[in-house]
Order: structure tokens, then sequence, then C-alpha cells
């Protein structure tokens, strides 16, 4: 098998023996189906957002994932001491901003995040990421409308200036650490039907960054993984109910070999 194959199937097996514990505060919508797509895959959730545990519950966690969805003021300081005690014990903090940009309170929450705390893996769809960045990237609610410029250029320049992995999700995903660019080529149309689907990749991402030596090849590998198993799912899927159940139901059943066969990543230097 090819070397960047290899790692994405090595970072599957790694999530499936090791069970990684990943600590979620995110997005109340999607919960649920976070939390079964977590042990669809072979890892481990747990959903604690109180104030008063989440930095005990972070001491436990192989990665934190934060997801502003549906935040509160409280929320965010949740998360800040979350992932603030994640910094200190090493472990890798996800971050999705869900919506940045519609907003002056996701807007400015996210800010704060990537200012207070040192985000491993920024992950979101091209509007919210060109927002960020400050390239004026369009979002109604919390749904891209557009980037504003080439995205291969933009994650590897906001990589470098926030210094962590940044990840634009869309019908390519573009995913830089600020010295490497990969495109991953996998993912289905319908995903775009389906509350959470983003939010749901954001926890994969959180077990393979978890397990994984390299930050920005386990990105691309969950990334390559969760669209995969769309191409396969909406396959059988009669519409978006049953897509949902066929995605996470081939999540579990997917195995390293098919992944590796079927994973289309290419990664080249800035």
């Amino acid at each position: 098998m090819p070397e960047i194959e290899t790692a994405v199937a090595e970072n599957l097996r790694r999530v499936r023996k090791e069970t990684p514990l990943v600590h979620h505060i995110t997005n109340l919508v999607v919960t649920n189906v976070t939390a079964n797509v977590s042990l669809a895959i072979g890892a481990s959730p747990v959903m604690a957002h109180a104030q008063e545990e989440v930095a005990q519950m972070v001491r436990f966690a192989r990665a934190l994932v934060l997801n502003i969805g549906t935040l509160t003021p409280a929320t965010v300081d949740a998360m800040l001491t979350a992932g603030q005690e994640a910094n200190r014990l090493g472990v890798p903090v996800v971050l999705d901003p869900v919506g940045a940009g519609a907003t002056d309170l996701r807007t400015k929450s996210t800010e704060r995040l990537l200012s207070e705390v040192k985000v491993t893996v920024l992950r979101g769809n091209a509007g919210e990421i060109a927002t960020i960045g400050g390239y004026g990237g369009r979002v109604r609610g919390v749904d891209s409308l557009e980037g504003s410029r080439d995205m291969a250029a933009m994650v590897s320049e906001m990589a470098r200036h926030f210094g962590t992995v940044v990840a634009a999700t869309g019908k390519t995903d573009y995913i830089s650490d600020g010295q490497r660019v990969a495109t991953v080529h996998n993912g289905h149309l319908l995903l775009t039907t389906v509350t959470g689907t983003g939010c749901m990749v954001t926890s994969v991402i959180g077990a393979f960054v978890g397990v994984g030596k390299d930050p920005l090849l386990a990105t691309a590998g969950a990334l390559a993984y969760y669209g995969l198993a769309a191409e396969i799912a909406a396959r059988e899927a009669n519409g978006p109910a049953s897509f949902q159940v066929a995605l996470i139901d081939t999540l579990y059943n997917m195995t390293e070999e098919e992944l590796s066969r079927g994973a289309r990543i290419r990664i080249a230097p800035v």
C-alpha cells in the first residue's frame, strides 16, 4: 500500500484498538449523532459541558473537541477552561467554528478560543474558515456560502498564522499545517442533506488526532474515511434519513483495507 494510505489505515486500526476517550463540548443539536459516530468508529465519547467538571474530565481524554454550534457565554468559558487544561496536559484540541461569521458572538468566541487555547486542528466549511482568516467568506446561519480565494493558499497562510492545522471542508477538502497541503477527494452530496454531518466528521478527526502522530495526516485520513463511508452509504440510501443510518453502519463496518484502497488523498509541499 502507498505510504499515505498505509498511515491512514494505521490510524483507523489504532482508534479501534485503543478506544480513545474523546471529550466533547459540543453542539446540542448533534450530541446524540456525534456520540454514535464516535462509538461506531471505535472511540469512546464523553459529552461534558459543565464548567465545574470539564478540567477534570479532559484529564482522562486523548482529544478534546470544541464545537460552537449552540454556544452560550457559559459554554465558551467551559471551552476555555477545558482547552487550557488540555494544553497543559498535551491533549490535542480540535475546534469546529460552526457558523463563525454569522453573528458577532460566534465570530468573537472563535477568535477568543484561538487566541487563548493552543488549537491542534481548526476544521470548518469554506465560509467559516475564510471568515476566520479575514478573507471575506460569507456565511448564512451556519451554512457556508462561499470562500473568497484559492483554498490551498488560504489554509496554508492561516495554518502559519495560527500555528495549527487548518481544514476547510467541501466538495474537495483542503488541509494544511503551513508546510504541506493535503487535498481529500472523498465524499458525497447527500452529506449536505443531513444536519450535523460536519460536526460528525469533527468527532472523527478528534479520534484520529488522539491516536495519530501527525495531525495533518490524521485529519486528512479522518476526512477520507468519513467521505468514503458517505460514498458507500449513498449507494444504498433512499434519502437523507436512510443515508444517515447507512453512514454510521458503513463507518462501523469499513475495514482498514477498504479504507486504504478507497482513500483519495494528495499531499504536496507548500
